[in-house]
């Protein structure tokens, strides 16, 4: 932009004149050229681009994704709506859409961990596993990048419109597609290079063998990046893909410390509560008698209340009270289906207890 002042007269200039650009290599000012042939793009782009409030952010810009350059393919440019400064410090959180309470609850704790680190949380903006990593980074206090399959003007899904709007006021939001391109099925693989490309490393928590989170981590792998994979249970169908990146070698995480370690020293202070967390609950382990032996026999996997019952030989109306007094105390949540689970806090709590014998 300090050359050519706008973005229309960068899509404008000659090829001559975009290679006396420090940083335009012959490759991405030919897809400059041919971007600016495409009548999708023109003044009318350009117009729209400034009512929507967003920057167009060509390789040549400083504001463009630093790790992002790196990969085999960058984007020539992007859309960026929200803040680029939310850029350079990132971790990719992706997995299943259609995700166990398990899977969300622990996205939003590790995405709000990692956010409180002061590091970006990179996502998709898809139902499920993307949408609690936005929610978690957000409520952690700190940045969130959402990736789209779509232009900036068509958000996917709809119903996380308000979502995208708060990720904006924290972070950015990100697209290498026309502002008025819908979400096609082939533009979504497309911009999972983009998510791993932006970020030192990937984590997944839950995927099917056959999940799109997948590709992602396989696009990371080639990008040099990080793979993470996040454990579930044995007989989980949405966790077996989760486990074979395991087997292949992604480093298995249970708690953002696992995720940190492998980076390298970043330097940034932390932007939420410290280490401490001294709004977390009581520490779980405080607990005596039958309020003990039904929160041992509770993990961060849903439990129905039956089996649950038969499981610590309690009277099945006392189980439910203690369950009742549990959730009160913000150590267990309750799911549809008299499914009972640890909390997140709790959770947290539980492995800070086993990290501090």
């Amino acid at each position: 932009m300090d050359r050519f002042g706008e973005p229309a007269a960068v899509f404008a200039a000659p090829t001559p004149d975009l290679l006396t650009v420090e940083g335009i290599t012959p490759r991405l000012a030919a897809a400059i050229r041919q971007r600016a042939g495409d009548d999708t793009f023109g003044q009318g782009e350009v117009d729209n681009a400034h009512r929507l409030d967003c920057h167009i952010v060509t390789q040549a810009d400083h504001r463009y994704p630093a790790l992002l350059l790196q990969i085999p393919d960058p984007p020539p440019y992007l859309y960026v709506l929200g803040d680029t400064a939310a850029f350079p410090v990132a971790v990719a959180v992706v997995g299943s859409r259609h995700a166990t309470a398990y899977g969300l609850s622990t996205t939003r704790r590790l995405s709000s961990d990692l956010a409180r680190q002061g590091v970006t949380v990179v996502s998709g903006l898809a139902r499920g596993i993307d949408t609690a990593a936005h929610e978690g980074a957000l409520q952690g206090g700190g940045h969130t990048v959402a990736v789209l399959g779509s232009g900036l003007a068509k958000i996917y899904p709809r119903e996380n419109a308000d979502l995208c709007r708060r990720i904006a006021e924290k972070g950015a939001v990100v697209s290498e597609f026309p502002l008025e391109a819908g979400p096609e099925a082939h533009h979504f693989p497309q911009r999972n290079r983009i998510i791993s490309g932006m970020s030192l490393g990937t984590v997944v928590v839950e995927a099917t063998r056959r999940s799109g989170s997948l590709i992602t981590a396989r696009m990371a792998l080639e990008q040099n990046r990080e793979i993470f994979a996040v454990p579930g249970s044995v007989n989980s169908y949405k966790s077996m893909g989760t486990h074979a990146l395991i087997k292949e070698g992604a480093k298995l995480v249970t708690h953002v410390g696992d995720i940190l370690e492998e980076l390298p020293p970043i330097g940034i202070p932390p932007t939420g509560p410290s280490a401490p967390h001294s709004d977390r609950p009581p520490v779980a382990v405080a607990l005596e008698g039958e309020e003990k032996v039904v929160f041992d026999a509770l993990s961060p996997y849903p439990t129905h209340v039956d089996d649950l019952t038969r499981q610590v030989n309690i009277d099945p109306g006392r189980v439910v009270g203690i369950l009742l007094t549990l959730e009160l105390q913000g150590l267990v949540r309750q799911e549809a289906g008299k499914l009972f689970h640890r909390s997140d806090d709790a959770c947290w709590a539980s492995d800070q207890e086993t990290n501090n014998r």
